[in-house]
């Protein structure tokens, strides 16, 4: 199935009002959820962990290998110049949606391996939803599966398809908010955990 096909699936199934997906290996650990919950509040429709926003900003601690933040850089600039706007960081795996949100971008995906992160911001970038990014304490930690050369690589090339992708048509909005969310709780407050 692969990683974005598992996080498809566990959110797909989530039932709470506001939802989160994280990596497993608690790279950014739990208790930055509050930023991310405050940037809902302020409007944001999805708000994503950030290490690039982070590592300028005092308060906050990035820790990760020079060799990853030099390459992470130089995948995010041909992010930007492949038409994701505006975001500094696309792959950190720290990031929450409203319910609503979460069902419609979901929905519309397609892609199971590590590029799901582009296709998600990328449908969310086509339909408009506020998308902010929130800097996030984050730590490296031993046990990562990611190959990150090799991964990089297959990513990019997931990126060229979710092009392919949007050039059939297949992102276009096709159902009004109240048909995305027949799930959708009543609190404002519950979040639902989804560990990829």
């Amino acid at each position: 199935m692969g990683k974005g096909g598992a996080v498809r699936q566990g959110m797909l199934a989530a039932r709470g009002r506001l939802q989160l997906f994280t990596d497993a290996d608690g790279a950014t650990a739990i208790t930055e959820l509050g930023r991310l919950e405050q940037a809902i509040r302020n409007g944001a429709d999805m708000a994503i962990g950030s290490r690039s926003l982070a590592s300028r900003q005092q308060g906050f601690k990035v820790t990760a290998p020079w060799h990853r933040s030099i390459l992470g850089g130089c995948f995010n600039a041909l992010v930007r110049l492949g038409g994701i706007r505006g975001i500094g960081d696309t792959q950190c795996g720290f990031k929450l949606f409203e319910q609503s949100v979460a069902r419609d971008l979901f929905s519309a995906s397609t892609i199971n391996g590590y590029g799901f992160d582009l296709e998600l911001l990328f449908i969310a970038q086509q339909r408009g939803y506020r998308v902010t990014e929130v800097p996030v304490n984050w730590t490296a930690l031993p046990g990562s599966k990611i190959r990150l050369f090799r991964d990089s690589i297959a990513i990019l090339r997931e990126f060229s398809l979710i092009h392919r992708n949007a050039a059939k048509g297949y992102y276009s909005p096709v159902a009004t908010q109240d048909a995305l969310s027949p799930f959708q709780s009543t609190s404002r407050t519950s979040s639902t955990l989804l560990y990829r």
